[in-house]
């Protein structure tokens, strides 16, 4: 079966769980401008690269189904999920890979929008963040639930959330709280319990780990220097007995030979024979590898640690051997049998998310939805989300498209000469020289003319789009 062959089928498959026939056109259409090799993937230009003969009504019938058809991004990304899945091989394992991502904005109307830390720019700025949680293998990963996080600012403005078409039953949720929601949600479906990963941003939420024990979901968690916890060789006292009176107490006794430490004195205390160089897996240039220690510690830290003397758990030091101080902590509740290539080797498979995320925008438009709106945000990603998975599928199947590997070709026809651009008037003289600076006149608003805007053009006739 060729690829484009397969890519029909899987649209197929995806088109079942639209709840209506006529949305066939519109999955099609959009997954298919999704991979062409666009610049940009917002509706107007994938509109004009897909049939540039009638950009206009292919572009009503795109914002149609993007930003106003009511299909369930649940479903679509269940569907995407159940085609990708048997090809991943979870017969060894796999991962739950937690993480969110940003989207740099201007202004204040587009839906969630807010100052707020933005991941791609590494700073507090204005944008939109989404949470979402990946399924991962040693093979390959892919988004699997993905939802916009909603700043108590928005989830608290009736107006702005009417006229962004937020759901009245969306309340606000931390990200650590929404994580949970889309695992529980997960694991409700009958997904197998796997261990989940996440960095420090989740990792330093006492009530997200206890969360993830609550569900049945081992973890290997990033947390920051500042945690605190009991040594290995320190245990605390037990706490006081209780008098018959009042509640009993549960709160540890600390003296002063008896007390936590963070989890950066406890690493720079250790013993240099404690750190093992440990390769993980080859990467482009070269093996990745690292200077690891793992001790047994149990959590103290915050309000809510101190109260109960919690279970022992894996502390897992990273530090590169050239630097001063260690670079990153993890804590981890796999067995006690595990060893500290097993911690290595898990805890560093979430460079997998990255991965997704730079392709998904990169290559598949994940960022460049324009709208404002609830539904047509979440709608997109899904979409972005559905042709990312048909290349994961590709991938982990080893296909191998002929001649033209990693590319199918599809007939368009070319753009006509005389083709002119959606918003452009169709008065317009036709110009034979257009000066690039031209002198503003004084008898009219200085407005930017029409003419100015680009012309889109291919010399080609056939357009390519990436399936692997």
């Amino acid at each position: 079966m060729k690829a484009s062959e397969r890519f029909d089928a899987y649209l197929d498959y995806l088109s079942d769980g639209l709840g209506h026939a006529d949305r066939d056109a519109g999955l099609r259409g959009y997954c298919t401008g999704l991979m062409l090799p666009l610049t940009r993937k917002s509706v107007e230009p994938m509109a004009a690269g897909l049939d540039p003969l009638h950009v206009r009504a292919r572009h009503q019938s795109l914002h149609h189904f993007v930003a106003k058809a009511d299909w369930s991004d649940a479903e679509m990304l269940r569907r995407i999920r159940d085609w990708v899945m048997p090809k991943l091989g979870l017969d060894t394992g796999g991962f739950w890979i937690v993480d969110d991502t940003g989207f740099p904005k201007k202004g204040k109307h587009s839906v969630g929008v807010a100052r707020q830390y933005c991941g791609v720019l590494g700073k507090q700025d204005n944008c939109q963040v989404a949470v979402s949680v990946s399924l991962a293998s040693a093979s390959g990963s892919l988004p699997v639930s993905w939802q916009l996080y909603l700043p108590k600012a928005w989830a608290d403005d009736p107006a702005r959330r009417q006229k962004a078409g937020v759901p009245d039953a969306m309340a606000f949720a931390t990200k650590p709280e929404m994580a949970l929601q889309h695992l529980a949600s997960l694991l409700a479906e009958g997904l197998p319990p796997y261990c989940v990963l996440a960095d420090a941003g989740y990792g330093v939420d006492t009530a997200f780990r206890n969360g993830l024990t609550d569900l049945g979901l081992p973890y290997v968690v990033g947390i920051t220097s500042a945690i605190s916890v009991w040594p290995p060789e320190i245990e605390p006292l037990p706490p006081k007995p209780w008098k018959g009176k009042g509640r009993p107490p549960s709160q540890p006794r600390r003296t002063a030979d008896r007390q936590s430490m963070s989890v950066k004195a406890l690493a720079m205390a250790l013993p240099t024979e404690r750190y093992q160089t440990v390769h993980w897996r080859e990467g482009t240039n070269q093996t990745l590898s690292n200077r690891f220690a793992a001790v047994r510690v149990r959590h103290a830290g915050s309000n809510i640690g101190r109260t109960r003397l919690w279970p022992q758990q894996w502390l897992l030091i990273e530090w590169p051997e050239h630097q001063s101080e260690p670079e990153k902590y993890a804590l981890s509740t796999l067995p006690e049998t595990a060893t500290l290539d097993e911690l290595v080797g898990i805890a560093h498979q979430r460079w997998r998310i990255e991965r997704d995320y730079q392709e998904l925008k990169q290559e598949f438009g994940l960022g460049h939805y324009e709208g404002r709106g609830w539904r047509g945000f979440h709608h997109h990603a899904s979409l972005s989300i559905a042709a990312y998975g048909f290349l994961v599928a590709e991938r982990l199947a080893g296909h191998k498209p002929g001649a033209q590997k990693n590319r199918i070709r599809r007939q368009t026809p070319a753009v006509p000469e005389d083709f002119i651009p959606r918003g452009t008037p169709q008065s317009s003289a036709a110009r034979p020289q257009l000066h690039p600076n031209p002198a503003p006149s004084t008898q009219r608003s200085a407005r930017r003319n029409a003419t100015q805007m680009s012309v889109l053009r291919t010399s080609e006739p056939q357009v390519t789009f990436v399936t692997q």
